[in-house]
């Protein structure tokens, strides 16, 4: 819009001095008055606006360990106003470590441990890999006679099973347990809700229909989460949690790191469908999650943030991944769209400030008035002036630090 604007402009300013400018001079007027037009209006800072904020703000952003993958999602980022955490291994180290393992029907655990090891060694969950590392800790690891397990079956978002020595293993959550009508003692009730109230994640083991052990799981909150959502609901940002857990788990870890809202017990294929619902609630999403099933929400949501020690398809679903596993990279993406976003709109006024001035000079409005007219090299001086306007403040965004 703004070339032919302009070019009808530098014509309308060539026809009018050719028609009303003194007869001896009418051409050389009209002439220079029209190549002065379109000097000054030359759109060199218009076009330097935004690729030069973009360039420096992803610099800074590497600078930061944020990897910024586009100017989309650099733009996308300064809107959010919801940002969505999975628990595991962003808000949570990601490295859950098995912390009380409890037999219900007098079992010794040396008895339990290989047979469940058996089962949870041919899962690729972290919660599995907890309870083999648990037992290979406390010596179960099979030796001469290994304990193997067939007709393996994974359970999405609920936990796996298999046969072992001719009897079912079932290993998993509460809601596997009731798919299998596996009923629970009024004891292991008990139990398993005194690990609850201490933000563990409960693992039922049943064997042969029966319930065989309990096994408390925990994953540690990072340090820096607490400080970095507190940033970001500081920022007036609400920061919403979704986990597999169970309700009082889930609840247990918002309440550590001041979380108010949180999805609990959610599966992985319904990730992406409380993105959707926040976005159905007019809100501008940012997901961050660092496994492949949080994939399908890092790409439904507005903007998705991978954490760099996730897998890679997260990290090739997501807009912007952070290089150290953290949430402070979070608030420092943020934050910086939003000194880049405002670095933009800054350019944009200088460039537009001179064309909105210089034109009309060009044009010879002042020239009735005081017998002004703009030579074509100050125009071109002037030109050249925004476009070092734009550039300087762009450059301003090296000095970045991010925003306590």
């Amino acid at each position: 819009m703004f070339v032919p604007v302009v070019i009808m402009i530098a014509i309308a300013t060539f026809v009018l001095w050719f028609d009303f400018a003194p007869e001896a001079s009418r051409v050389p007027l009209a002439l220079v008055n029209f190549v002065a037009v379109l000097i000054i209006a030359c759109p060199c800072a218009l076009g330097l606006a935004t690729p030069t904020a973009i360039m420096v703000g992803t610099g800074k952003g590497a600078e930061h360990g944020v990897l910024i993958r586009n100017a989309e999602a650099l733009e996308k980022a300064e809107k959010v106003t919801t940002v969505l955490l999975d628990k595991t291994g962003t808000i949570t180290r990601g490295e859950p470590a098995v912390t009380d393992f409890l037999p219900t029907n007098g079992d010794s655990v040396a008895h339990l441990l290989p047979r469940l090891a058996a089962v949870e060694r041919q899962s690729e969950h972290p919660l599995a890999e907890a309870v083999v590392r648990y037992a290979d800790a406390q010596g179960a690891t099979p030796g001469s006679m290994p304990v193997t397990a067939t007709a393996f079956q994974a359970y999405e978002g609920r936990g796996a099973g298999a046969t072992v020595d001719g009897q079912v293993i079932l290993l998993g959550n509460r809601r596997l347990l009731s798919e299998h009508n596996v009923v629970l003692s009024s004891e292991t009730e008990q139990a398993a809700a005194q690990l609850l109230s201490q933000a563990k994640t409960v693992l039922y083991a049943a064997i042969g229909g029966h319930v065989a052990a309990l096994i408390g799981v925990a994953d540690t909150v990072r340090e820096s989460s607490l400080a970095a959502i507190q940033a970001l609901q500081a920022d007036g940002i609400e920061v919403v949690m979704m986990t597999g857990d169970n309700q009082q788990t889930a609840a247990k870890v918002a309440e550590q790191v001041g979380i108010k809202r949180f999805f609990a017990e959610v599966l992985p294929a319904d990730k992406a469908g409380k993105v959707k619902e926040l976005q159905a609630e007019g809100r501008v999403v940012a997901m961050v999650g660092d496994g492949i099933n949080d994939a399908p929400a890092l790409a439904q949501a507005d903007i998705g943030l991978a954490m760099g020690g996730g897998t890679d398809v997260a990290m090739e679903a997501a807009g912007i991944t952070l290089m150290r596993s953290d949430l402070e990279g979070v608030v420092t993406a943020i934050d910086l769209s939003r000194h880049t976003m405002r670095t933009i709109k800054q350019n944009l006024f200088f460039a537009f400030i001179y064309n909105t001035l210089g034109i009309p000079i060009a044009a010879g409005l002042l020239y009735p008035f005081t017998g002004w007219l703009l030579s074509p090299m100050l125009a071109a001086a002037a030109m050249a002036l925004s476009s070092v306007s734009v550039l300087t403040n762009s450059l301003r965004l090296r000095r970045y630090k991010r925003t306590a």
